[in-house]
């Protein structure tokens, strides 16, 4: 089976319950950019797409896609574009074009933005966190029970000998519940729910 942990970090690799294969990600800006559309309900799937032909000349595009509820997307960010030369720029283009990727451009004060961006690294820094499936099936039931509700009051109803707070980070990693980590700093009050 593959091991999504194996990877993480290695050679700058990213990848993430989201991510098919692992994904190039030597910049920081852009590793925190790919940590927040992992997190983020709206996006589908992240795909790395190294190369595209262009009149029969292959094109080096080195292209994140990202695939959110209303479509596919180009992430740009900025300070970790590659550097090439007018018409290697040109032919990408042409290639961007042709596959009917919008641009999701993104600056670095846009990523750090708060508390989206602490509320992130914080919520990922339990990526690898095990989770037993008792306390899996428990929070996911409550979920499914109760519908959403605040962190604290989930955190509240579950029942078990270990703190499931890491728990319920782990498995926002892996897609399977929603924290909301736009509108307030990670708390009691955080609004938690079901992905299905």
């Amino acid at each position: 089976m593959f091991k999504r942990q194996a990877f993480q970090g290695r050679q700058g690799l990213f990848v993430s319950a989201k991510t098919a294969t692992p994904i190039p990600a030597r910049h920081p800006a852009l590793r925190d950019a790919l940590v927040q559309a992992s997190l983020d309900p709206k996006v589908r799937s992240i795909a790395y797409l190294a190369s595209a032909n262009v009149a029969s000349e292959q094109v080096e595009l080195d292209a994140v896609i990202v695939q959110r509820e209303d479509g596919p997307f180009l992430l740009d960010v900025i300070p970790a574009r590659k550097i090439r030369d007018l018409e290697q720029e040109g032919l990408a283009l042409i290639a961007l074009s042709r596959l009917g990727l919008a641009p999701l451009t993104l600056t670095v004060e846009e990523i750090r933005l708060e508390p989206r961006f602490t509320n992130a690294r914080l919520v990922w820094s339990y990526r690898g966190a095990h989770v037993p499936i008792g306390l899996r099936l428990s929070i996911l039931q409550t979920l499914l029970d109760e519908g959403p509700m605040p962190l604290g009051e989930l955190l509240k109803s579950i029942r078990s000998d270990r703190d499931p707070a890491p728990a319920v980070m782990a498995l926002a990693c892996v897609d399977l519940i929603i924290l909301d980590l736009v509108s307030h700093p990670l708390g009691p009050c955080t609004m938690v729910r079901s992905r299905s």
